[in-house]
C-alpha cells in the first residue's frame, strides 16, 4: 500500500514548499497560541489573522518577540471572536480557522450555524506521530461527537478516510475499536463496529479497508492478533482508529501525547474549510504541525477541485 508521509517531518517538508495559507486564529489572547501562530508563520505555513483583545495580543506579540507584523481584529468576547472568524471565511479573506484559547463548543457553534459543514456530520481527527509506530496514526472522534450512533460513526469514518487519502494514504486501513474482538450484544460498540465493517463491504464507506470490532492491541499489533487467532488485513498495519465515543478517544489521544511522547495534531473534518482544533493546553509544536497539515490538505483539495493532479 502506498503511503506518502510516514512522519510529521515528511509533512512539514512538503508544506514548507507551499504558499502560506491565510488563517483566522480565534481567541489569540494566550501565549501558547501566539507562539504557535508566530512559529507556523515563520515557517511559511500560514499567514495568521489574530482575533481577540487587541491590547493583550499586542503585548503577547512584543513579549514573544514575533518577527513579523500580523493583522489583528479586536473582539472582546469568545462569541464575537468566533463570528468574526466565520465572516472572514465566508468573505474569502482567509482559507482556514484555528482554535485558540477558546472552548471547543464556543469555537464550533458559529461554524455549524453558518452551515460550513456541507452534507456530512462534522467530526474531529487526531493525527499522531508516535516513535514506536512506523507511520502516522489517525484517531477519531475525540472532540466533537459525544456519543455517536451508527450513522454518525459512518460519517466519522468516511471523514477520516477522506482526510487520510488527501494526505497520501492510497487505501487506509481502519480499525473500529471496542473492548474485545467478538460481537457481544452487551457491549453496543461491538455491534456498531461489525456494522461499519459490513457497511464498508457494501460500499456505504468507500476508499478504505474497515475491520471491527478490534481491541486496541489487536489493531496495533499483528502479534497480538495472531496469538488471539484473529485474521485481519488491518491488524498490525492500521492507519485509522475509530473509537466508540468522545471520552475514550479523548483519553486515548492524551494518553499517547503525555505518556508515549506522541506528537499530535488536531483537526475538524467534514467541513468546507480546514479547521485546526487543538487542545487549549497543547504546546506551540502541536499548532505548528496542525497548521502544516491543514495547509497541505487545503492545497491538495484546491487542486482536486480545479481538476489538476495533486
Amino acid at each position: 500500500m502506498s503511503i506518502e508521509f510516514r512522519s510529521f517531518e515528511d509533512v512539514l517538508e512538503a508544506a514548507s514548499k507551499l504558499q502560506a495559507m491565510p488563517v483566522a486564529v480565534i481567541n489569540a489572547d494566550e501565549r501558547h497560541v501566539i507562539e504557535g501562530a508566530c512559529q507556523a508563520a515563520d515557517a511559511g505555513f500560514i499567514d495568521p489573522v489574530l482575533i481577540g483583545d487587541e491590547s493583550i495580543i499586542h503585548h503577547l506579540l512584543e513579549s514573544t518577540k514575533c518577527r513579523k507584523e500580523y493583522s489583528i481584529i479586536h473582539a472582546p468576547t469568545d462569541a464575537e471572536m468566533a463570528r468574526e472568524g466565520v465572516q472572514l471565511i465566508e468573505k474569502g479573506a482567509v482559507k482556514a480557522l484555528m482554535k485558540g484559547h477558546i472552548h471547543t463548543a464556543g469555537f464550533l457553534h458559529p461554524i455549524l450555524a453558518a452551515h460550513l459543514q456541507g452534507n456530512r456530520r462534522v467530526s474531529h481527527v487526531y493525527l499522531a506521530d508516535i516513535k514506536t509506530y512506523p507511520k502516522l496514526l489517525y484517531i477519531t472522534d475525540a472532540a466533537v461527537n459525544i456519543a455517536p450512533d451508527l450513522i454518525t460513526k459512518m460519517h466519522i469514518t468516511q471523514n477520516a478516510v477522506d482526510m487520510c487519502r488527501v494526505i497520501g494514504v492510497e487505501e487506509p486501513k481502519v480499525a473500529v475499536l471496542s473492548a474485545l474482538e467478538d460481537v457481544n450484544p452487551a457491549i453496543p460498540s461491538t455491534i456498531d463496529a461489525a456494522c461499519l465493517a459490513k457497511m464498508s463491504d457494501r460500499g456505504q464507506i468507500t476508499g478504505a479497508v474497515v475491520d471491527g470490532p478490534l481491541a486496541f492491541d489487536n489493531a496495533i499489533s499483528a502479534e497480538a492478533a495472531e496469538v488471539k487467532g484473529i485474521k485481519s488485513r488491518v491488524s498490525g498495519d492500521v492507519d485509522i482508529l475509530i473509537v466508540p465515543d468522545l471520552v475514550s478517544g479523548n483519553i486515548l489521544g492524551k494518553d499517547l501525547e503525555y505518556l508515549a511522547q506522541a506528537r499530535m495534531g488536531g483537526f475538524v473534518v467534514g467541513v468546507r474549510a480546514p479547521i485546526i482544533l487543538t487542545s487549549r493546553s497543547d504546546p506551540p509544536s502541536a499548532r505548528i504541525i496542525s497548521c502544516a497539515v491543514a495547509s497541505l490538505v487545503n492545497h491538495r483539495r484546491e487542486k482536486q477541485e480545479a481538476g489538476r493532479p495533486v
